[in-house]
């Protein structure tokens, strides 16, 4: 089979887990104070533990593999994701300030979550692409696909629920969950056409996409789910959704 269709089979697989989680905004029926906590404190576990074990670990094996002191990939690409998402939230103020525009602030976790995306459907393609090419086990492959498929499902939750919780209709904030997903299957077929220059950048490309995420969680997600006096609720959420994700990524990844 042409290495092109095993690779958009396989992260075509992880798009559509995405979507699914994203769907889960059809069945909210009433937005609630406790529940907007609730889903940005979940969201915020989600998010920490999928920047460490989906993100930093791998990053951190790669730059091994490659030779490379884990750590500079890791400083360098981290500070680097946080420094754009704090240029972007940037120019989401100017354009409020000047141009009259209104933006959703949950607007900037999409774009952290959806970078987070690139570099995972580039490593799902790459041990798709390496399979075919080297005549190695496709089904070793498929399974590092269907793990992450299992992870993308509270992810693309994490975008499409806190996006709902802001004002945003059900169908849009199910479609920007399910955009964000996308990019996976465009990451991987880039990595499969440009494999030989994007291998030794995938580590900093993690690294970046944790910065990013880490940033918007702190920034944005943690504060509003602990705000007026929801602390305890807001913690138990994230605490659930840390577990939940971490569980994940160790039992799938």
């Amino acid at each position: 089979m042409n290495v092109y269709l095993y690779v958009l089979i396989g992260t075509s697989i992880t798009f559509f887990a995405t979507v699914l989680g994203s769907c889960v905004v059809f069945f909210i029926k009433g937005i609630r104070p406790t529940f907007l906590k609730l889903c940005l404190g979940f969201s915020s576990g989600i998010m920490i533990a999928a920047s460490i074990w989906s993100l930093i670990i791998p990053a951190c094996e790669m730059a091994e593999e490659s030779g490379v002191t884990p750590i500079l990939p890791i400083l360098v690409g981290f500070i680097l994701g946080c420094f754009f998402i704090f240029i972007v939230e940037k120019i989401i103020d100017y354009y409020e300030r000047k141009k009259k525009i209104t933006f959703k602030r949950s607007g900037v976790l999409f774009v952290a979550v959806t970078l987070h995306n690139i570099p995972e459907g580039m490593a799902v393609g790459l041990a798709l692409a390496l399979a075919c090419l080297q005549n190695s086990s496709i089904t070793v492959a498929f399974t590092l696909a269907i793990g992450m498929a299992v992870q993308n499902i509270p992810e693309g939750a994490a975008i499409s629920l806190p996006l709902r919780q802001s004002g945003m209709g059900r169908f849009k904030s199910f479609m920007f969950g399910a955009v964000s997903g996308i990019v996976e299957p465009i990451g991987a077929l880039l990595t499969v056409v440009m494999i030989g220059y994007i291998v030794g950048l995938l580590p900093y490309l993690l690294a970046f996409s944790a910065g990013a995420m880490v940033y918007v969680t702190i920034k944005e997600l943690i504060p509003d789910s602990q705000a007026d006096g929801s602390i305890m609720l807001g913690s138990i959420a994230f605490i659930v959704g840390f577990l939940l994700m971490m569980t994940l990524d160790i039992c799938l990844g």
